[in-house]
């Protein structure tokens, strides 16, 4: 069998971590790929350490503006192919995503817009969402199984924050917000931890402010979504919560297949 290890994280500036371990960490827990959101860096801000860690290849997709939004992906396997961009210049120029082709299935890593600063970028948001679902259903039959990972910035169920009572009208938790969730997996993919854990109560954002992550009051916002057909492979998906440096921890998917 073949296992893959993915990890998912949103960092909060991949600067920031250089001296926060995030390189031993990545030696020791050896995911096949890594990807990471909300780096808030250009290829041109990161050292060389981040460009070219050892056994990985590296790919960037960064924002117009300076300090913001911004996704990358480490791999072991080196891609068929890599796109950065949609076509469309209001999703295209915030860096939000990477679609990368591997040999078992194509992985886009992708950091939602969050939508709680106004009007303007809670329309955004389910602008993005709308347009992410239109490519999911464009997809060909012929294409390797899809997987969705990253900072999808929505907790899906009341299961998946801790106070659903008092969010109720809060971006993050909206009803347009999780139908356009459901939507998604309604094109027939999965959110592969609550498939494997449908009453586990568990988090993967805390708000810093308020250190919320002492009293574990937050949120799910971090997903390993998987389209159906690879559900046979599926071994294990997990939250790595004792893991700091961000107000994110990561998350982990375990794969295997034939040989």
């Amino acid at each position: 069998m073949q296992s893959i290890r993915l990890i998912s994280w949103n960092v909060n500036g991949i600067r920031s971590h250089f001296d926060k371990g995030f390189f031993g960490w990545l030696g020791k827990d050896n995911p096949d790929i890594l990807c990471i959101q909300e780096t808030k860096a250009r290829k041109d801000q990161l050292t060389f350490e981040f460009l070219y860690p050892s056994e990985y290849e590296t790919h960037w997709s960064a924002c117009e503006r300076p300090g913001y939004s911004g996704v990358a992906v480490f791999c072991k396997e080196k891609p068929r192919f890599v796109r950065s961009a949609w076509g469309i210049d209001e999703f295209d120029r915030e860096g939000r995503v990477l679609e990368i082709s591997f040999t078992r299935f194509d992985l886009w890593n992708v950091y939602f817009p969050n939508g709680q600063s106004g009007k303007d970028r809670a329309d955004y948001k389910i602008r993005f969402h709308d347009a992410l679902t239109a490519r999911v259903r464009e997809r060909r039959r012929s294409e390797p199984p899809l997987i969705i990972c990253g900072d999808f910035n929505i907790a899906h169920h009341p299961i998946d924050l801790a106070r659903p009572d008092d969010f109720s009208d809060v971006s993050g938790f909206l009803p347009n917000e999780r139908r356009r969730f459901d939507a998604l997996l309604e094109a027939g993919y999965s959110d592969s931890f609550r498939w494997l854990h449908p009453e586990t109560v568990a988090y993967t954002w805390w708000d810093l402010r308020t250190r919320g992550r002492l009293r574990n009051d937050g949120w799910r916002l971090d997903y390993f979504v998987i389209q159906d057909s690879l559900k046979p492979y599926l071994k294990a998906a997990y939250i790595l919560s004792d893991m700091e440096g961000s107000d994110h921890c990561p998350v982990g998917l375990d794969l295997s297949f034939p040989v």
